[in-house]
């Protein structure tokens, strides 16, 4: 748990970027709030869908007992907005990433100069970028689906899908934003996994403790900026705290 919570920490730390940068930790809101709209507006016509949807999807249970057919059709509606919500942050982190690219740069520059120095040479195209946020809303698709799949389950389906949607969403999460640190320093796919799977808790940590802000309403526009600014942070901690593989093949930069 310790290793959990100094993931969870490093968001903190991340947070602690509005005291260095105000005004490039502002100018990060402004891609985030932009996209934010964007999101909402769609997760508010899903919620006024979701009686048609959970109907739909049920239609055997029309001959049922009214109690009965409602508490299954109310057990799928929680389904589908768990699912939805699992996507809904990934996507949006890549979206976001992807619309406040120079922003974010930025930021991620910002931490790399006053906490190491240097800035790692390795390039992260606007093309990784794009590459990166596919990958992300892909993998948000298949957590969303597996949720929606057990919260299916009887009495503790929302439940299990709310654990394993925040679980595996805050993973690809921190996978993603560690991705330009980690990329920058000439890590390959397979190498920067091998880092991440190295610090599982701590990585864990920072991802759901991302995640969960990003459900609070608002959330996602504040802590935006900070979650880059925590993710180049895990990132230097990550490359420094794992020496490669003695038999690994060189590494490429990606």
């Amino acid at each position: 748990m310790r290793e959990f919570w100094r993931g969870v920490t490093t968001l903190g730390r991340g947070f602690g970027w509005w005291r260095r940068a105000p005004r490039l930790m502002a100018a990060g809101l402004i891609p985030a709030a932009v996209v934010a709209v964007l999101f909402s507006a769609a997760l508010i016509t899903l919620g006024f869908a979701l009686p048609g949807i959970a109907q739909w999807a049920t239609p055997f249970a029309d001959a049922w007992d009214p109690f009965w057919a409602t508490a299954l059709r109310v057990v799928v509606a929680l389904a589908v907005i768990v699912g939805a919500g699992a996507l809904a942050v990934l996507a949006f982190t890549a979206v976001t990433l992807l619309v406040g690219e120079p922003v974010y740069h930025r930021v991620w520059r910002s931490v790399e100069q006053a906490t190491g120095g240097a800035v790692p040479d390795a390039r992260y195209s606007l093309a990784s970028a794009a590459g990166d946020g596919v990958s992300l809303v892909v993998r948000g698709i298949g957590i969303g689906v597996l949720s929606l799949l057990v919260g299916l389950i009887p009495v503790v389906g929302a439940v299990l899908a709310a654990v394993v949607g925040i679980a595996l969403g805050g993973w690809t999460l921190a996978d993603e934003l560690t991705q330009r640190g980690l990329t920058a320093r000439g890590l390959t796919a397979r190498d920067r996994r091998r880092l991440r799977r190295g610090a599982r808790a701590r990585v864990l940590g920072f991802g759901v403790a991302t995640h969960l802000c990003f459900l609070v309403p608002g959330g996602a526009i504040a802590v935006m900026p900070a979650a880059v600014a925590g993710a180049t942070l895990l990132a230097q901690e990550l490359a420094a705290a794992t020496p490669p593989m003695p038999d690994a093949p060189p590494s490429r930069r990606a």
